[in-house]
């Protein structure tokens, strides 16, 4: 071969070579390039992450966020800024109506007579009303609501109903504890006032013992009287129990000056990346948080991990088949209007979507991904195995996807039912920890654990783009 023959077969070589781990790894669909792009995702991820950076500027520049709020507006702002600051093909706000609660500045019980120490820690349920000033009543212990029926009106009328059934802590997987006794939180209170309860109180829904109350939504019946609906630290359940049972004439002493005001009008927040076709991958996290903490892992960590994953895809130089389309819902926690509202868009704009993915299960180290789709969608993404598992991603199982992207096959187009939706499930021992409560901070939140989670969901988002 003569000397100028081998330059002229080096260059193109070269050429190929300088862009691997970029653009051209995606244009063979073959696993050994998808090894090497996913590859290319954890260690952009990991080296030059942002999320972590991300993550701390919504937790100390706008903090929690309650729907309706004006930590919620200032949310929508920081959001447009921060996806803007991007360059993504599009960045625009979607207006939505909003519920709007305010926990309001006394919030306090204590047991009567006399007990030391009587304070309890106790926070308003989101959606509460208020006491109107103190509130004192005898107390009644029960471990759930089929238990009102047997106890009976007699008994239960003129008291408070205290509901201390704990989260099973024989479930592996703490959302299915959290599943099995949510119940005594959002319909507690109606429940008792069946039977003339002055007001309800639950246990935290934490497996945790600690003196940080939990709150949380709760709803009310149009039908039936509304009360007052609050939540003991697990601390403090654990202590009135124990008091109850040797003096269960025991009254507590509740004041709470909660209010609901007129609905107001908030925004989701969108940036996409376009695709070749006119097919959807969306992906998000909900923006706002309750009015506890800094909404650092519900849903802080999943606004971040979508941020980046679309942030990381734009940096390899992706060009993908299916529009990616990033969304920051509003109003996931007392009423989910943004999840709605976007689904009734996607309708009236007559948008297919090829998937939808969520985040809103933590900040902490991925394990794979709940897939609510058909048996032959989750075998597909089950194939994945050998390619994500290096990473820590294990788990393909059938599982709810999320609240934001449930309206998509409740409410959208009846093409839609066979939708492929996943939810990124990073591990689930300490969310409990933090969720709904004072403790969910930036500050507990691992950088390398919320970096993986990124990385996870962009190569999810990259696997469904190059292969459904």
């Amino acid at each position: 071969m003569s000397k100028t023959v081998k330059v002229l077969f080096l260059i193109p070589l070269m050429v190929v070579l300088s862009f691997t781990g970029k653009s051209i790894l995606h244009s063979n669909p073959n696993p050994e390039n998808k090894k090497k792009f996913i590859r290319a995702i954890f260690d952009e991820a990991l080296v030059n992450g942002e999320s972590y950076s991300t993550l701390r500027s919504l937790c100390k520049e706008v903090g929690a966020r309650l729907s309706g709020s004006p930590a919620a507006d200032s949310a929508v702002t920081w959001g447009f800024r921060t996806l803007s600051s991007y360059g993504f093909d599009t960045v625009y706000l979607q207006a939505i109506l909003v519920p709007h609660w305010e926990r309001g500045t006394v919030e306090s019980a204590w047991i009567d007579p006399g007990y030391r120490p009587s304070r309890l820690d106790l926070c308003a349920l989101g959606g509460s009303v208020g006491t109107n000033g103190k509130l004192t009543a005898q107390v009644i212990e029960v471990q759930g609501l089929e238990d009102l029926k047997e106890i009976g009106e007699a008994k239960i009328k003129g008291k408070i109903v205290f509901y201390n059934r704990p989260m099973d802590p024989r479930y592996i997987k703490t959302f299915k504890a959290y599943s099995g006794c949510v119940d005594q939180r959002y319909g507690g209170a109606s429940e008792a006032a069946k039977y003339g309860a002055v007001a309800a109180i639950c246990r935290s829904m934490n497996l945790k013992e600690d003196e940080h109350p939990h709150t949380g939504s709760m709803g009310y019946r149009d039908s039936i009287k509304k009360i007052p609906a609050a939540a003991l630290s697990t601390e403090s359940a654990n202590r009135l129990s124990k008091i109850l049972k040797s003096n269960p004439d025991a009254k507590i002493v509740l004041e709470m000056d909660c209010q609901t005001l007129p609905d107001k009008k908030s925004y989701n927040v969108i940036a996409e990346i376009k695709g070749t076709s006119s097919n959807i991958i969306a992906f998000g996290g909900h923006l706002d948080s309750w009015d506890k903490g800094e909404g650092a892992h519900d849903d802080g960590a999943g606004i971040a991990h979508c941020t980046e994953a679309l942030r990381i895809l734009k940096t390899l130089k992706y060009k993908p088949k299916n529009t990616l389309r990033c969304i920051y819902f509003m109003n996931e926690e007392n009423g989910n209007r943004g999840g709605i509202s976007y689904a009734m868009q996607v309708k009236v704009n007559k948008e297919k979507h090829t998937a939808a993915i969520e985040s809103d299960a933590g900040g902490f180290s991925p394990r794979g991904f709940r897939i609510d789709g058909s048996k032959e969608q989750i075998s597909a993404i089950a194939k994945w195995r050998d390619i994500l598992e290096p990473y820590g991603l294990h788990e393909f199982i059938p599982g709810f996807a999320g609240v934001d992207i449930s309206p998509l096959k409740q409410r959208g187009d009846p093409a839609d039912s066979s939708l492929l939706m996943l939810g990124l499930s990073p591990d689930s021992q300490r969310y409990f920890d933090y969720h709904h409560s004072d403790t969910d901070v930036f500050e507990a939140v691992n950088q390398r654990e919320l970096e993986l989670g990124s990385a996870s969901m962009a190569s999810i988002i990259y696997l469904i783009d190059k292969e459904f």
